[in-house]
């Protein structure tokens, strides 16, 4: 399969492109810098020159390609605006590569997060969050599934907040900057607060599969540990720093304050029981061991 892929030089996106040469598609990247078309092309995939602006680019790929794995984002977290920002270039992005599939079959694999359900681990059966600072992700990664009605096998792979390679990545590797930043390991409230997580190549493997065989407008949760104490983590990262590990105020991590308290554990039980996914690389807190200072 001839595969297009936008973010595939990214933690994710890297681990993806690598899944996919080796199962045997082919692979061609968006790259909006000289340094990511070098890192793609290393990687063995084809490039194709752009951002995620650049919307007639975008169908150009999606049109030339036999499927089309979503993954970039512009991941600035700065501040409330930058975020919007972000939110609304990616909904552009991802209509425009939407559209281009229309009435084709073909698949469009994007990604979102896991849902926060109270009181319980959630499922893909559980909606994504209407409200919140990131509620205009969910709102288009709806309405992508949602072409699934229009003649694209669109399915949306769930993330947890950490999606991790080496001790780097997601909240968790948010968390060891802020530690490196402050000079304490901190987490919010009591830290019982459970976060899901997924090695970035046992997610790459998922997506493979959602590209390959994920029946039009599914969703599939890439979660290997369903969640781990915040605390648990914070302790690694103070451990592996040199760092005293405490309850800091949830107002100290900005904008992902009320996301950092909450407790969002995740299954992903169904992508193993319908889609044969196996993860088979280390676990979050195995993988912090891998933290330097």
């Amino acid at each position: 399969m001839r595969v297009f892929i936008t973010g595939g030089t990214g933690l994710i996106g890297s681990a993806v492109v690598a899944e996919l040469l080796s199962a045997g598609h082919s692979v061609t990247a968006l790259t909006r810098s000289d340094a990511s078309a070098a890192r793609a092309e290393a990687a063995g995939a084809a490039v194709l020159r752009g951002g995620l602006a650049d919307l007639a680019v975008l169908r150009a790929g999606a049109q030339q390609a036999d499927g089309v794995i979503h993954l970039a984002f512009s991941n600035d977290f700065s501040s409330p605006e930058a975020l919007a920002h972000g939110i609304a270039e990616e909904g552009a992005a991802l209509a425009a590569l939407g559209d281009a599939l229309v009435g084709t079959d073909k698949p469009l694999v994007t990604a979102s997060g896991t849902p926060c359900v109270a009181g319980r681990v959630a499922i893909e059966d559980d909606p994504l969050p209407t409200d919140g600072p990131v509620a205009g992700r969910s709102r288009s990664v709806t309405r992508a599934l949602d072409l699934a009605s229009r003649g694209v096998r669109s399915s949306a792979v769930r993330l947890p907040r950490t999606v991790h390679n080496e001790g780097q990545g997601g909240f968790a590797g948010l968390l060891a900057d802020i530690a490196r930043r402050t000079g304490v390991a901190g987490y919010p409230g009591d830290g019982a607060q459970r976060w899901p997580a997924v090695h970035a190549r046992d997610a790459a493997v998922l997506f493979r599969l959602a590209l390959e065989k994920a029946p039009a407008g599914s969703a599939w949760h890439a979660v290997a540990d369903e969640g781990d104490p915040v605390r648990d983590i914070a302790a690694v990262i103070g451990r592996r720093l040199g760092l005293p590990v405490e309850s800091v105020p949830q107002e100290n991590f900005g904008s992902l304050g009320p996301i950092f308290a909450a407790d969002q554990p995740a299954s992903g039980a169904r992508a193993r029981a319908a889609l044969g996914w196996q993860p088979t690389h280390p676990s979050l807190l195995d993988d912090l061991e891998k933290i330097e200072a």
